[in-house]
């Protein structure tokens, strides 16, 4: 029987050490692929500990792709095979020491110190009337942004910050938030950088123009099929070669990524927009190898919404797996605060960092002084942790509430929720004859703005009819019944 000690867990909780135990064995090779794992009931039995602690490590794994379940079977070993034999948890160029990189002194200026995904409106869709019910918008309610403590460190940023204020920041922004982000990256997401490697930038449409000049407009680029489409714009507005690769039940088709000839692919891992999918460790371990094949290919990471993982643990970033420094990594905090906080960062790999600070570091920081220094107390008081874990409470609530009236309400027997476990929207598959053009116009008539899975596609693939995505964040709750009622009437 699979055993494991329990008296050091250190400040991890007994289903987070569990997790962490069978992860680091499975990395190990010591539990093969196609292993059975112990019952839920019998492992909880034998550790002494209580089966919903197994459940959720369980579920933990699963979620990241390292277990899969078989109805009325188990519990067995997936397949990493794609892995690098020997690998450990945590073992990655992010166990390098943050001092390391602070000592290369090409990346540090005169004062000392070092310098260096928004969910999108269905198309063709104008601005709506305040009555309409819109199931597309993905801004957040004005009441849970925190007013208060954000004006108390205004009032403090101007009282202690006043000199900085006035004093343009280096280009990749002001030191203290970055410093900041570091230490927050490595408490929530398992990522090691030095606050170099951090460029700030005015939303993450900004950084990915500054990406295009780094990597080189001679690069193809490649996104997701379906996607965000504002990403493959900006690329095609920038003139340099696009390419749409499918994605399959894991996520980026390896296979046909590999056709395209692309050089850089751009997508999220962890949340894919607007499947919901979340790519199993194996897809990972694709990706990198892929990235790892080439000289001159990276992977785009974009995390834009990985602290709303409303069960489990976030998934860990690919990021923090990367041995090869093949990937950049983009986060902001539009969805985090609120979707006016144009604030966005991008981790880059030490030798584009290198790179950035000699080739674009005449570029001026687009983000104010004064944002700056407010975001970097609010993030070190510990201000930013709760404000998380305040909304994921919240938004998990909020979610919970709307897949129970739509499971209670007569669109039930229409209705399959799919890919709710992960950031802020899910997919609703409606059972009609109608077609999602159809189903979007009727809606519209009844004041309910929805988008169809359909459009977001750049090639068409079967079996994607009939998929809508409900986009939750900035929905009210007492929108939800009548949210509800519309489409039951369209549908029935």
């Amino acid at each position: 029987m699979l055993t494991y000690s329990f008296s050091d867990t250190g400040s991890d909780s007994l289903y987070q050490h569990l997790y962490k135990c069978i992860k680091n064995d499975i990395l190990a090779r010591n539990l093969r692929a196609g292993e059975k794992l112990p019952s839920k009931r019998t492992f909880a039995k034998n550790l002494g500990i209580s089966v919903i602690t197994v459940e959720n490590a369980y579920a933990q794994l699963i979620s990241e792709g390292y277990l899969y379940s078989v109805p009325k079977k188990g519990f067995f070993v997936s397949d990493i095979s794609m892995l690098p034999s020997g690998t450990a948890f945590g073992q990655s160029n992010l166990t390098r020491s943050l001092s390391d990189a602070a000592e290369r002194t090409n990346m540090k200026n005169p004062g000392g110190k070092p310098d260096h995904a928004d969910i999108e409106e269905a198309p063709g869709l104008a601005s709506l009337p305040s009555s309409f019910i819109d199931l597309t918008s993905n801004q957040t309610d004005i009441r849970n942004f925190p007013f208060s403590i954000w004006a108390k460190l205004v009032r403090e940023v101007l009282n202690e910050n006043q000199q900085e204020l006035v004093t343009n920041p280096p280009c990749g922004g002001v030191w203290e938030l970055r410093s900041a982000i570091t230490r927050h990256l490595k408490d929530f997401r398992g990522i090691s950088v030095a606050p170099e490697q951090i460029i700030m930038g005015a939303g993450t449409e900004y950084l990915y123009s500054l990406l295009i000049q780094l990597l080189g407009f001679d690069k193809t680029y490649a996104v997701e099929d379906p996607g965000y489409r504002k990403i493959a714009r900006i690329y095609e507005k920038h003139k340099v070669a696009c390419r749409h690769i499918p994605l399959d039940e894991s996520g980026v088709c390896v296979s046909a990524l590999e056709k395209s000839g692309a050089d850089v692919l751009h997508l999220s891992p962890s949340h894919h927009f607007p499947t919901g999918l979340v790519t199993p460790i194996s897809r990972r371990y694709e990706l990198l190898g892929w990235a790892a094949r080439a000289e001159g290919r990276y992977l785009i990471e974009d995390d834009y919404d990985s602290e709303f993982r409303m069960i489990g643990n976030p998934i860990p970033a690919m990021q923090s797996i990367d041995l090869s420094e093949k990937v950049v990594y983009i986060n902001t905090f539009t969805k985090t605060l609120a979707s006016t906080v144009r604030i966005s960062y991008m981790i880059l790999p030490r030798h584009l960092a290198d790179r950035f600070y000699r080739e674009l570091s005449f570029y001026s920081c687009t983000v104010s002084n004064f944002e700056q220094y407010t975001l970097a107390h609010f993030i070190e008081n510990g201000s930013f942790e709760k404000h998380i874990n305040r909304m994921r409470s919240y938004y998990h609530k909020k979610r919970d509430l709307l897949i129970q009236k739509i499971r209670q309400s007569e669109l039930a027997p229409h209705a399959i929720i799919r890919e709710e476990d992960a950031g802020l929207h899910f997919i609703l598959e409606l059972h009609t004859g109608l077609s999602d053009t159809e189903i979007c116009r009727r809606a519209l008539q009844k004041e309910l703005r929805i988008a169809a899975l359909s459009s977001f596609y750049a090639q068409m693939a079967p079996g994607i009819e009939h998929r809508f995505i409900v986009n939750y964040s900035a929905l009210p709750e007492e929108q939800i019944d009548e949210a509800i009622r519309i489409l039951c009437e369209i549908i029935t």
